[in-house]
Parts: C-alpha cells; structure tokens; sequence
C-alpha cells in the first residue's frame, strides 16, 4: 500500500535527559523522501522521527535544511517505493473565500482534518523579514504546524505555521509559492 502523503507526524526529542516530545506535522514533497515542515517543530530537536499514520512505521529523518527567518525546516527520509508525494499548488491563484482543509495531529489528535476559507492573503504578522501569510478559518492548533492547507482539489497551497493569541479561529500559513522558493 501507499503510503498517504497527508498522514504522518514528526516526533522530535530535545537533547536533554528526558521524556520531552514535540509534536508537528510535515508533507511529503518528492518520491527522493523529502518532507517539508517548519522550523519550529524541528527546532532544537535532537532526533528527529516521522510516523507514519497509516501504517504506524516510525523513520528517522535527518535535516536537509532549516530557515528561522520563513519558519521553514526541509528534511529527508530514505527513498522509498511507497512514497507517495503531494501535489504542491500555486498559492498566488487563490482568491479569499476559497476553500481550504487543514491536516495535522492537533493536540495529539491524530488524522484531523478542519475546514475553512481563506480569509486574507497577505498578512503581516510581525514574525520576520518574509510576513506574507494565508490567513484562514480552519482550525489549526499546536500540532497542525507543518502540515498542509489543501484547496479543494487536494493541492497543497499553504504550510499552517499559527495561530491567533487574540483571536479565537484564526490561523495562519506560509504560501506554498513561498515554500517551494525556499526549498
């Protein structure tokens, strides 16, 4: 069987003597086993694992790259012939009011899928030099960063990075026009 593109999580251990674990989500970008996520889910991690969802197989990954200043971590995983890769959108094509899910492991909460629209293109949040987010409704809590805003053909369009403090709902990502010239 295929492995589904949208269904892993990162697991990432600090390097210190304990238990502690982040949890984030990533895609699958090639069929050479790259994965794109943020930097803040891999940030200080001193092992990197991905799981698999569906099939619960755990993989270590190592870091290709990592970019602070667009919250933007690219990794890789050994090839392999079940990998199946996702299709990366055009971001600049999007109109506010389109639809949009976001996939991630919210909370731990494995598999979860929300539903929004696009609200905003364009947004300055103050984070850094490249402000430029997707601004949406559809749920994303800690544990959706990394993963995917998909439009409605299943086309990747955005990488959710975060949410709101004040406003309840509103959530943001990095275009996917903006990733794929990082990476």
């Amino acid at each position: 069987p295929l492995l589904d593109p949208y269904q892993f999580f990162l697991q990432g251990r600090l390097p210190r003597n304990s238990s502690t674990h982040s949890l984030g989500t990533g895609v699958i970008i090639d069929k050479k086993g790259h994965i794109l996520t943020n930097h803040h889910v891999i940030d200080g991690a001193a092992v990197i694992d991905i799981l698999f969802a569906k099939t619960k197989q755990k993989v270590r990954a190592e870091v290709v790259g990592s970019d602070p200043k667009t919250d933007l971590a690219l990794l890789r995983i050994k090839p392999r012939k079940d990998l199946q890769p996702v299709d990366l959108g055009d971001s600049d094509t999007l109109r506010v009011g389109d639809v949009v899910l976001a996939i991630g492991n919210p909370f731990g909460f494995a598999h979860t899928v929300t539903s929004g629209i696009i609200s905003a293109k364009g947004r300055v949040l103050g984070t850094g030099p490249y402000d430029n987010f997707l601004q949406t409704d559809a749920a994303i809590h800690p544990g959706n960063s990394g993963g995917p805003l998909i439009d409605t053909r299943g086309r990747v369009i955005g990488i959710n990075t975060a949410v709101s403090a004040e406003g309840h709902g509103i959530g943001f990502a990095i275009p996917v026009n903006m990733a794929k010239d990082v990476v």
